[in-house]
């Protein structure tokens, strides 16, 4: 499988939780430069909900 981790020139968002047990993870590169990383089930969450309201395709939305 390729490696699947948003890189600063191939920007997005990935979520890994590999068995119900484990603690999710998650990365995500915005092309505008921001990075994040998050650990945990809540964390993860925050994460994905941050980057859709405001990285990714949220700039195509505002012109950002």
């Amino acid at each position: 499988m390729a490696d699947l981790t948003p890189t600063p020139g191939r920007p997005g968002l990935h979520v890994s939780k590999p068995s119900p047990n484990a603690p999710a993870t998650g990365s995500a590169v915005c092309h505008c430069g921001a990075t994040a990383t998050a650990t945990g089930d809540t964390q993860v969450r925050a994460l994905v909900e941050g980057y859709t309201a405001n990285h990714g395709a949220a700039h195509n939305r505002t012109g950002r």
